[in-house]
Formats: C-alpha cells, structure tokens, sequence
C-alpha cells in the first residue's frame, strides 16, 4: 500500500492551515488532503489515524516561560487522529473534509466519509484541567507542539486496510482500542509523515 498527500510532501514540514497551534495562535485546524491506493483486493474497511512521535513526557514544561525542553528529553505518542469503518471504496479524505477550523470543547460530531466513526483524540487529556479548553476531542484536531520544545516533531499518517466491515469498539473509542480490535485484522499498511514546530530554534 501506498499514502501520499497533496497538503504536504512525505518528512517536509505541515503547513500551519493544517495545525492547531500557529505561531500568532491558532492555525487552520484542517485535515490535510490523503490518498492512498494498493490495497488488497479482499479490503473490507480502512482505519485512518494521525499521531504525533515526538510529544514531551513532561507536560508540566510546556509553555514554561524561561524553560526549553530539551531535545533529548524521552518522548511518547499523541494521538491527533483516529477514524475507523472508511469504506473500501474510500481511497481519499479531502483537505478540510473532516475538520475547518477549531471547536473550543471538541467537536461534537466530526464530519467524515459515510459510515465512518471518528474516536476521541488526545486533546481530550491534555485539555482536561482546562476549565476554558476542557471537552471530548473527537476527530482532526492538528500539531501544537509546545513553543518551548527544541525537537521537531514528526507527525504520522497511517492508513491500515482490514478484513472486517466494522471495528469492534464503542462509540466512544480511543486510537488504544481500535489498535486492540485490528489484531489479526491488519492485511495491509502505509504511512507518511510531516513535520511541525513553533520553536525557530528547533532541531538546531
């Protein structure tokens, strides 16, 4: 299989129309445009995630004021992303199809291809102390790596093609459960990253 995107070349920079986070605020909030072709013929449904590699283990240097997290520091996943049940015939998500901007609290219901379930993204957690910002983030919501993080981070766009028509997950469902539920189900994988950061001094 194979994944391509017109929003972005594969390991170059997202432009900020795709982000969350801009440097004068917040960015478009879009989904970036995603293809992709190659899949085995017996393609009962595809799963659609985005996830950053590169997210700080210490949230609590975040933002700091006259902190820098340090580039070295070990990292973790954040899920921006996680849609399941596309159907077979789906072979491409337009930009801004799924997400146009930013919903303070979540959106409540994420616009996506027929039949698709969109589950809760990370935000959810990270927003959660967050009286003005706390909410169930569902669907797109893009990059906003802390100003203050000297590492570039890499955020991947996979696609995985199943042998099922529908994941066995709840509604209310993390990119964790659907991993779960596509054990033994994956026939087929692609994936292609982009980059993002708001720190000029990153990756220097």
């Amino acid at each position: 299989m194979q994944i391509r995107s017109d929003s972005f070349e594969s390991g170059q920079p997202i432009p900020s129309e795709f982000a969350l986070g801009a440097p004068q605020g917040f960015g478009g909030n879009r989904n970036p445009h995603l293809a992709w072709d190659g899949a085995p013929e017996d393609t009962r449904s595809f799963v659609l995630m985005c996830i950053d590699a590169d997210a700080p283990t210490r949230p609590d240097m975040a933002g700091k004021e006259g902190v820098e997290i340090p580039s070295d520091q070990p990292r973790a996943d954040f899920v921006h992303w996680v849609m399941v049940d596309i159907a077979p015939s789906t072979r491409a998500i337009d930009a801004g199809a799924c997400s146009h901007g930013f919903d303070k609290g979540g959106k409540p219901q994420p616009q996506g291809p027929a039949g698709a379930r969109q589950g809760r993204n990370d935000y959810t957690g990270w927003f959660a102390g967050d009286a003005d910002m706390a909410g169930t983030y569902r669907g797109y919501d893009g990059p906003y790596p802390p100003p203050n993080d000297l590492r570039v981070h890499r955020y991947f766009f996979r696609v995985f093609a199943l042998d099922v028509d529908r994941l066995d997950v709840g509604d209310d469902f993390t990119a964790a459960d659907a991993f779960a539920a596509m054990h033994g189900h994956v026939l087929g994988e692609a994936s292609i990253h982009g980059t993002y950061s708001l720190n000029r001094n990153a990756g220097a």
